[in-house]
């Protein structure tokens, strides 16, 4: 018994010789106090190298919520993501900036407590044509979608961040760029052009369009989506092209109202390879750009532009073409990272990309 404790004492001793904290780096930040897997005695690859903290500026949410005002930090749970950053160089191509794990508050926890208050909830009163504008103290803007927030499979991947430790490659060690100040972190984008710094402003606000609604509109149908870019129509859709490949999405099809739906796959094309003629990726687009998509019985839903074209998940949004006359046809929208089917527009007949300014 006395070797067995003595060996589980040289063990322990051992592991935390190989995971004492480390206090200074060759930025000159001081690092998190922590225990560091330097010597990767776990199957953690996430936590080999030193914390630094990020310091979180005040931050104001305001809006459409009946109870505005400051984020208090100390109240909410701290998540994790890991992030391969990546921006867009001045010739449209990306540019790798280095590989993270973020520490921080979920923009779910941060929301989850304000008392929406739309201000088109007379005309439609479903929360998915909302969206968040977020704003740093340089007047830099980006937004989030509500469903973005609220509605995938995976919840929590949007955090402002109050810590940053670098991802490191086991052969070459090459140490990358550390951040100096918090920012927003979207762990699902692509191109992490929203990863904006210091965020000192969240409004909350819905998309700024009026449809008409008919409730209960029984059979519904439109033959043809019309496209708009700032109010102004750049395209039509009566078929989809010959040269685009249809998939398959297996799914349990789950509504937030009356649960269960069904659960057949869906089969049809990816609707951002059918807009991207229409809405080519850039910079503002993929930081300001919002589509909302509404059928014909004035149905609808905010989608943020880097939602939609900027996944490094794959889990996109279809387009289904249904047979001609097939009531909730002609054309039905998919969204496959959604907990929620809520977002499946049905006889779509309108999608608007507008730039939230």
């Amino acid at each position: 018994m006395k070797s067995y404790s003595l060996f589980i004492f040289i063990f322990l001793s051992l592991i935390s010789c190989n995971q004492a904290p480390k206090q200074l780096s060759e930025s000159g930040k001081n690092p998190v106090v922590q225990f560091i897997d330097s010597s990767d005695m776990t199957n953690n690859f996430y936590d080999n190298v030193e914390t630094y903290p990020l310091p979180v500026k005040d931050l104001f949410i305001d809006g459409e919520i009946a109870n505005p005002g400051k984020v208090d930090f100390k109240s909410l749970p701290v998540h994790s993501v890991i992030v391969k950053e990546t921006l867009l160089d001045s010739a449209g191509s990306d540019r790798f900036v280095g590989a993270y794990r973020y520490d921080g508050y979920s923009l779910f926890d941060i929301l989850d407590k304000r008392i929406l208050k739309k201000a088109n909830s007379s005309e439609f009163k479903p929360i998915i044509d909302l969206f968040v504008e977020i704003e740093n103290e340089k007047g830099e803007k980006i937004v989030f979608s509500w469903g973005e927030i609220y509605y995938p499979n995976n919840l929590h991947k949007i955090l402002i961040a109050s810590g940053v430790s670098r991802i490191v490659p086991s052969r070459n060690r090459q140490l990358w760029p550390l951040p100096v100040e918090s920012k927003i972190v979207a762990a699902g984008d692509l191109v992490t052009e929203r990863n904006i710094s210091s965020p000192v402003r969240i409004t909350v606000k819905s998309y700024p369009h009026s449809f008409n609604v008919q409730q209960g509109m029984s059979p519904i149908y439109s033959s043809r989506i019309d496209v708009f870019s700032s109010s102004i129509k750049v395209g039509q859709i009566e078929t989809l092209p010959a040269n685009l490949n249809n998939e398959t999405f297996s799914t349990i099809f789950y509504g937030r109202g009356r649960g269960i739906h069904s659960t057949s796959p869906f089969r049809g094309v990816l609707l951002k390879d059918l807009l991207l003629k229409n809405y080519p990726v850039n910079r503002e687009n993929l930081k300001s750009g919002m589509i909302c998509i509404a059928g014909k019985d004035g149905y609808r839903s905010a989608i943020s532009y880097s939602e939609l074209f900027n996944r490094n998940d794959q889990q996109e949004f279809m387009l289904v073409k249904t047979g001609v006359q097939e009531d909730g046809g002609l054309f039905r929208i998919f969204a496959a990272a959604d907990f929620f089917s809520d977002r499946a527009v049905k006889s779509v007949n309108e999608i608007h990309l507008d730039i939230i300014k």
